[in-house]
């Protein structure tokens, strides 16, 4: 059987959030916490475990909300919204929360102004700063404090910026504070010419070389380096898995049962966000279609816990009521039962913290 933790708002937000039987005591194993997010229901989902072992879920709405980018110490996190990028930092200090408090209190301490860019992935650079991808302008970008953002690479396919989305680029590989590999659902240079080449026209991009390391991929999403891998999903197919640069060819390590996009590692497992399909054509006609029926089964939204050995789903959160869609999943390390600060009420005013000397 599996544990049953339901986590209401109002009657009209209602959801229910069901786990497999061992996945909270493997939370707690890995000494980390889970983020994701859910652009369709607005929300920023925080999920950890409390003491007596049952799970802490806690919730902020914010506006399309998508890409979350964790700093190294986890101690900050920059989280991509409709027309912002939001920086939030841990608040608590190290070993203070009783066992009955949050353990971290993520804190709004900054915001860009970018407008509405479709930001998608985010990441921290090197100088410290949120650095993003640009999806309506096709870009990666960071953030300015002056304009709604600053151009800092484009796919050497597009031949210029227009707000066109033209190539829905989308995912974004960090090493060491710097871009490193993109995914984009197609090489198009025309306004919404992506949506033509959903089923084989993914490609992965090295943003040094600006080469093409893989294509005939299908809405490819969430590339990752993890021990010098590249992993990613290949969504329209229902594929976890990781592409050899060297060759160029995409080697699938998992199915999911479900439209993935986010992923983030800990320990030996990956952690995958999984989307129920919209009734529209961005969706639909995909291999993905196919692959679920002939495994008779219906797709879910959630999160799967893989094993990177042996594929198998060893773990697995499911959501059902208001929120069907996910986009983004980080960890949180160090960090077991954590909370976050939001602006519908005026707890907000309340929290003030002092840079130490």
């Amino acid at each position: 059987m599996a544990e049953r933790n339901n986590a209401t708002t109002t009657e009209a937000e209602r959801f229910a959030l069901t786990c497999s039987r061992h996945f909270p005591a493997w939370l707690a194993s890995t000494g980390a916490s889970l983020a994701f997010t859910t652009y369709q229901a607005g929300k920023l989902f925080l999920i950890g475990v409390k003491p007596d072992g049952k799970l802490s879920i806690f919730e902020r709405s914010f506006p399309r909300c998508m890409g979350i980018g964790v700093s190294e110490d986890g101690r900050s996190l920059a989280l991509a919204t409709q027309y912002q990028i939001q920086r939030f930092d841990n608040v608590r200090p190290a070993g203070q929360a009783s066992e009955a408090e949050f353990d971290a209190v993520y804190a709004p301490h900054a915001a860009w102004v970018t407008g509405d860019l479709d930001v998608h992935d985010v990441g921290w650079g090197t100088d410290g700063r949120p650095l993003f991808v640009n999806t309506l302008f096709g870009c990666l970008a960071t953030v300015s404090d002056a304009h709604s953002f600053r151009p800092v690479w484009t796919p050497p396919f597009i031949s210029r910026l227009a707000a066109e989305d033209r190539c829905h680029l989308n995912g974004l590989a960090m090493a060491e504070g710097k871009p490193r590999f993109v995914t984009a659902v197609s090489r198009s240079d025309v306004a919404d010419g992506w949506r033509d080449k959903r089923r084989d026209g993914g490609v992965v991009i090295d943003v040094d070389s600006g080469e093409i390391v893989a294509e005939g991929l299908s809405m490819p999403h969430s590339p990752r380096l993890r021990d010098g891998k590249l992993w990613l999903l290949n969504s329209g197919t229902g594929e976890f898995g990781h592409v050899d640069v060297a060759n160029g060819r995409f080697e699938p390590v998992a199915f999911c049962p479900g439209y993935a996009r986010g992923l983030s590692f800990v320990g030996n497992h990956a952690v995958i966000g999984l989307s129920l399909a919209r009734e529209n054509r961005t969706f639909s006609g995909l291999a993905l279609d196919e692959a679920l029926a002939s495994r008779d089964t219906e797709p879910r939204c959630g999160l799967a816990i893989v094993d990177l050995d042996s594929g198998d789903m060893v773990h697995w959160v499911r959501l059902e009521g208001l929120v069907r869609e996910l986009y983004d999943v980080a960890v949180l390390p160090g960090v077991q039962r954590p909370s976050a600060i939001g602006f519908k009420t005026d707890e907000v005013k309340h929290i003030i913290s002092v840079e130490e000397e």
